[in-house]
This record gives C-alpha cells, sequence and structure tokens, in this order.
C-alpha cells in the first residue's frame, strides 16, 4: 500500500513507521488511522520484519486527534465510531504483535498521541518531547487505552493527577515516573533511537513475543497460571532454532546470530 500520511521503511527486519502530518503535528485524521492500521497488520504478519519503531516526522510524536477533521457528510463526529473503528484497533495490534514495538517519542505526545507510545512495549523519549493529557483540556475523558495504561504505570493517586489537570509531563519527570525507558538528547535521539531497535531487530524475536504475551498475562492471572504458561512457552522457546544458535554460541564463545524463529 502506497501511504500519503506515514513514512514506511524496513531497514534488514527493523520497520520504521514514521506519523508524516508534521505541518499539524502528526494529528490522527482518518486517512493515518486507515493506514496506520493497515501499516500494524502487515508489519505483524510480515516474517521479514522483526521490530518496529513508530515515531514521528518533525517536530511532533503525535498530538492526538485533528479536531479540525471533519466527518464524512458534515455532520456531528460520533466519538464512539471513531474509538471503536480507528483508534482501539490501533492499540490492540501493538499490544497483540508478537514483536517488540519501540515507540520513538521525538516530540510533544497528546491526548490518542500519547496512547499510542503507551501502548509501546519500550518507549525513548527525547529530552526536548513532552507527555500531555490533552483530554481534560475539551472535557473529554482519557481513551485509546490510557486508562489501562495511566494507573498501571503511575498508580491510581498520579493516575488521576495527570489526567485530571493536564499538565504537561518533560521528559526528565517522565523518566523517574517510569512512563518511558530512555530519555535522549535530540541531537542523538535519532541514532540512539535506531541502535535500539537494531538490538531487538537481530535478537530472537520469536522469544520476545512470548514474553510480551506472558508479562501482559500476568498483571492478571494467579501465580499458578502463569507458572503453567511459562511452563508451556519455555517448551516452545526450547523447540525453536533460536535456542539451538543461543546454546552453540555460548558454548563456542562467540556472538548468536538469531534468525527470529
Amino acid at each position: 500500500m502506497n501511504y500519503t500520511t506515514l513514512d514506511v521503511a524496513n531497514d534488514n527486519g527493523l520497520l520504521t513507521i514514521a506519523l508524516n502530518r508534521p505541518d499539524v503535528f502528526n494529528a490522527c485524521n482518518e486517512d493515518l488511522t486507515t493506514e496506520l492500521q493497515d501499516a500494524l497488520k502487515s508489519a505483524t504478519t510480515d516474517e521479514s520484519v522483526r521490530c518496529v519503531i513508530l515515531t514521528g516526522k518533525g517536530k511532533a510524536f503525535c498530538s492526538g486527534q485533528d479536531l479540525k477533521d471533519a466527518p464524512t457528510g458534515g455532520g456531528k463526529r460520533s466519538l464512539r465510531d471513531s474509538l471503536e473503528r480507528r483508534y482501539n484497533p490501533i492499540i490492540r495490534l501493538m499490544r497483540d504483535m508478537p514483536k517488540p514495538v519501540i515507540a520513538g517519542i521525538n516530540g510533544v505526545a497528546a491526548g490518542a498521541g500519547l496512547s499510542l507510545a503507551l501502548a509501546a512495549d519500550i518507549r525513548i523519549m527525547s529530552s526536548a518531547a513532552r507527555l500531555v493529557e490533552a483530554f481534560i483540556g475539551i472535557a473529554l475523558v482519557p481513551d485509546s487505552g490510557a486508562t489501562y495504561f495511566y494507573p498501571r504505570m503511575l498508580g491510581y493517586a498520579k493516575a488521576f493527577e495527570f489526567a485530571t489537570l493536564n499538565k504537561p509531563i518533560a521528559s526528565d519527570e517522565a523518566l523517574r515516573l517510569g512512563l518511558v525507558n530512555m530519555v535522549v538528547s535530540p541531537d542523538a535521539f535519532q541514532s540512539a533511537l535506531a541502535s535500539f531497535g537494531r538490538q531487538y531487530a537481530d535478537g530472537p524475536t520469536q522469544s520476545y513475543g512470548f514474553v510480551k504475551l506472558m508479562l501482559q498475562r500476568g498483571m492478571t492471572a494467579t501465580l499458578d497460571d502463569m507458572l503453567n504458561m511459562e511452563t508451556e512457552y519455555q517448551q516452545r522457546a526450547g523447540e525453536s532454532a533460536d535456542y539451538t544458535e543461543g546454546v552453540a554460541a555460548f558454548i563456542e564463545k562467540r556472538a548468536p546470530v538469531f534468525r527470529g524463529k
């Protein structure tokens, strides 16, 4: 598919999806959310893709919904329709993808744009960027998974504060609160993001997918459930070609060359 709102490139298994509406801070219109769903579906099924980076072009990561994007026919937008048809499928695709997803927060991430970043497995943030809840500023509630991610990452009290006061969070505070994994200076951001992504793209992709699934399940499952799940998925991982390669590399005192299978 030829995209008009995304810049997509596959560098030897490292797929970068860059939101490409820089003139409106990569705000989400109908075309962008449709194309992003397509790109994520393709990345899920494409065996050549072993890690996905989601980032933005220009000064912003994503400023959320484009409030100037008029609904078809000129009527009032159905927020239920926007979530059920456009945003929720994107969040589910990111969380269900059996491959690492890295959010490269190059600039402001606000509203649903922040939810996109939080749905990733790893977040690398430019020191010049900031996180903005934004919804309450127009009398809406957090959506696109925000009310799932906020309390798990921040705890209830901080989550309530962030969701109701609409106070931006700078990069150093985001790192302290555990909202992001790494903060990098703007000059080093792109190279650090690519280097981090390459580490995952060259790793044991199938095992990463198992870990992703298990950790998500572990947030609500019992200990017995997780012990049983670990047994099942450890057996699956042990039957992979990457496990055979990893053991051989260890014995031979060399770096493993994983194939993601």
